[in-house]
């Protein structure tokens, strides 16, 4: 929703790694954002952007379907970083040649650098090798003209290459990657040097903007929002009360699907807390009726957002006249619920995929250009306190979707308090603020065991714990065996209905996070 006098874009190719482009420029205090590669000219260049970044891909330029940018973006005068298939896609729309090599390079390899001016400004050419990551079966066979390599490795004469006279550079390997130790480095210096940015986006900065478009937007107009104690909410209440005070109302929906406790504990917060105005609603009976007999987690996912504006609309009606409808969409939500080249999204999200076109309330998302580290930064420049925060992100259809199967009230009995017992372990021990997040799982199978010298036949329980800075990559996380086993052996001597506990040792990708 803001506008930036300097931004870099990036253009998606398809990888996966192009979300951690978008964090690497903005660590570096400069607006960043994707869009798909396909973006027609006249909107690029209505974006007025500093420097475009093409991202890699898995494709290869010589295929019949392969992903192709308009060549006209460079005639606009604009730097180009070309990353993986965004450089050999530069590369043959300029005039060079891309082929198949014979000796393909994944993983560590090492750069030999020969010119330290540009993007290896403040590097070294002797005796100096660095070490970056590749993934690619192609390679540049002969550069365009007016380009030059830069740096090469063992199977990659053209690893880097400038054009002598226009601000276009190509890098074979993948600088935003932690595994390119100059990586930091290069992007610096395409930033600050060829596109002529300044450090200037922080989080003080987005307050300043973001309330005045807010105000500007709204005018006299009344705002509800959707509040959930969770992180993401919280943030856009605050940021919205700081812009239009007393013309916001936030509404508290319990869903029927929250952990034990959850509602209580999130009212308490905002009213003794803050100067919030909050109006709570008990939907537990409409939701649960709504899900009955629904096992796809897509329908799951609409059924619970269709509910929620139900909800808001009516609450809405009761205030008087409400234009506006604010929450805390992301852009990680953004960028999931995107279409590429054909293929469906990874998913809907409650707030950017499940809502009804015909909802009444235009949407106000002042947080959906951020990612999550930087919701937590911009609560804390709000005033938050850090326990409103810093707690772990708890999805907005609830256990809805950590209910694998039917959601019934027998099966969120039973997933609660296997939840309770994930958190009161992970905070015991100090693990909660370590990793990322931590929940337990409800699995859609029984299996047999042993109890009391009888057989049983009952309920598996996932857990899951994962590390991340942004939750568009997650790692699991290697939590200590002694924490996993008090968590299994409480779970199963305290949950009625649970005879097994399974650990998820998946990274994401190719996992998400959540399991729907």
């Amino acid at each position: 929703m803001s506008v930036h006098s300097e931004k870099i874009i990036i253009l998606d190719f398809g990888s996966q790694t192009t979300q951690l482009i978008a964090r690497r420029i903005r660590e570096q205090k400069v607006y960043s954002e994707i869009h798909p590669y396909d973006i027609e000219l006249d909107r690029l260049q209505e974006m007025n952007p500093s420097g475009i970044v093409m991202s890699g891909g898995p494709a290869s330029v010589y295929d019949d379907d392969a992903p192709i940018s308009d060549p006209g973006l460079f005639e606009l005068g604009i730097p180009v970083l070309g990353i993986c298939y965004g450089a050999q896609l530069m590369m043959q729309q300029l005039g060079g040649r891309v082929e198949k090599t014979d000796h393909r390079e994944f993983g560590k390899a090492e750069l030999q650098i020969s010119y330290t001016g540009g993007i290896f400004a403040g590097t070294e050419t002797e005796p100096a090798k660095y070490q970056v990551w590749m993934s690619h079966g192609d390679r540049v066979e002969q550069a365009a003209p007016g380009f030059v390599a830069t740096a090469s490795s063992t199977h990659s004469p053209f690893a880097a290459l400038r054009h002598e006279n226009k601000p276009f550079v190509a890098v074979q390997f993948h600088p935003e990657v932690v595994h390119t130790l100059i990586g930091n480095d290069i992007l610096r210096n395409f930033i600050f040097d060829l596109c002529d940015c300044h450090p200037e986006w922080t989080m003080h900065s987005f307050i300043d903007s973001t309330v005045a478009e807010i105000r500007e937007k709204v005018g006299d107009e009344k705002v509800i929002c959707a509040l959930s104690g969770g992180v993401d909410s919280s943030v856009t209440a605050a940021l919205v009360h700081r812009a239009i005070g007393d013309q916001l109302t936030c509404i508290y929906v319990n869903n029927g699907l929250m952990r034990t406790g959850e509602s209580e504990s999130v009212l308490r917060f905002f009213r003794q807390k803050t100067n919030l105005h909050v109006i709570d609603i008990d939907a537990t009976k409409d939701f649960l009726e709504e899900l009955k007999a629904i096992v796809d987690p897509e329908e799951k996912r609409k059924r619970i957002g269709f509910g929620f504006i139900k909800i808001f609309e009516e609450e809405a009606g009761k205030l008087g006249e409400v234009k506006y409808l604010a929450q805390g969409t992301l852009y990680p939500d953004v960028i999931e619920s995107v279409v590429f080249h054909g293929k469906a999204p990874i998913k809907s999200h409650h707030n950017v995929g499940g809502l009804p076109e015909r909802m009444q309330l235009d949407l106000i998302e002042p947080l959906r250009e951020l990612f999550k580290d930087e919701v937590r930064e911009l609560g804390l420049e709000l005033g938050l306190p850090e326990e409103a925060i810093y707690r772990q992100p708890f999805p907005g259809p609830g256990l809805g979707i950590r209910i694998m199967g039917e959601v019934t009230a027998e099966r969120l009995h039973i997933l609660r308090q296997a939840d309770v017992i994930v958190l009161e372990e992970m905070k015991n021990s100090g693990w909660y603020r370590k990793v990322w997040q931590s929940f337990a799982v409800l699995l859609p199978i029984q299996t047999v065991g042993v109890m009391g010298d009888g057989r049983t036949y009952e309920n598996v329980v996932a857990i899951r714990s994962v590390d991340s800075r942004d939750a568009m990559t997650a790692d699991w996380s290697k939590l200590p065996y002694d924490i996993l086993g008090r968590i299994s052996n409480r779970i199963i001597n305290e949950v009625r209905g649970v005879n097994r506990v399974v650990y998820d040792i998946s990274s994401k990708p190719p996992s998400t996070i959540e399991w729907e």
